[in-house]
């Protein structure tokens, strides 16, 4: 017998999503639209840049129905702008994935501490990370529930929901601000068809990626740094019709390092004492 995809709920045909942050050719973004237009979706791509132009361009050759958009999210205006285009482009709103963002706010050389942090940084870091979701979930939350379907997946960070580093302050306490963002609209959409969750990245190598950043990925149990399409994975299983159960939570994609409990530590000193296991 043969199953249709469209009955279980594992297919995206007919449905519409909306990315951000999909400017980069090697990001989450454009990884999670090349995705969800394989698996059927018309997808609206947006960046701060005209590049987006480039990546429409690439998922058109793909044979995704694709459109772009190309402004700054942290305008209310602009936000809504954007899923006006997308209305108006496809007639339609199912999926919204907030991948918009910045990795840091400070400069690795000159970290950016709670106590050294800049009223400046601070905001920069809130607007980028937190403010831009808020700003495209307050407008699409409405049009799903009257549709009776949506799904909205946001991209947090395992920093600041489940880890942090030194350093980075505020893009901390976005990320976990995003956590608690994605939490709160679930509970008020729930019952109306709507679900929302937040996937959090780990050291995921991508073209802004530092040499640092790729050598922490290569200490994480896999080891190795994870890769743009393996996140894009766990979004689209989110975005899916079939995931209507799962609300309010965070997925962690980071190769097992938030779980990992024992590290490798500098080599011991004579007579030192061989550390025991936790109880």
């Amino acid at each position: 017998m043969t199953v249709d995809a469209t009955d279980t709920g594992f297919d995206l045909r007919g449905r519409v999503a909306l990315i951000t942050g999909a400017g980069s050719a090697g990001g989450i973004g454009f990884a999670t639209a090349e995705l969800l237009g394989r698996l059927g979706a018309k997808v609206m791509v947006a960046s701060t840049t005209d590049r987006i132009g480039e990546r429409v361009t690439e998922l058109s050759g793909m044979g995704v129905d694709a459109r772009g958009f190309a402004g700054d999210l942290v305008d209310p205006e602009v936000a809504r702008n954007l899923v006006d285009e997308t209305l108006s482009a496809f007639g339609r709103l199912d999926v919204l994935v907030n991948n918009a963002g910045m990795t840091s706010v400070s400069d690795p050389e000159s970290p950016a501490t709670v106590e050294s942090i800049t009223d400046e940084q601070w905001t920069t870091a809130l607007d980028r990370n937190l403010r831009t979701a808020l700003n495209l979930m307050r407008p699409v939350l409405g049009i799903m529930k009257e549709a009776g379907f949506g799904r909205v997946i946001n991209v947090a960070s395992t920093s600041g929901a489940v880890s942090a580093y030194p350093g980075d302050a505020a893009y901390h306490a976005a990320k976990a601000g995003m956590l608690g963002l994605t939490r709160a609209a679930a509970i008020e959409v729930a019952d109306q068809g709507v679900t929302v969750n937040a996937v959090a990245p780990g050291w995921i190598e991508t073209p802004s990626s530092t040499a640092g950043e790729i050598t922490k990925g290569m200490a994480t149990p896999v080891g190795r740094p994870g890769k743009p399409a393996e996140v894009a994975a766990s979004i689209a299983s989110l975005a899916l019709p079939a995931s209507s159960y799962t609300t309010g939570q965070l997925l962690i994609v980071d190769g097992g390092n938030a779980i990992a409990e024992e590290r490798q530590a500098p080599a011991e000193s004579p007579g030192a004492e061989t550390p025991q296991a936790p109880a």
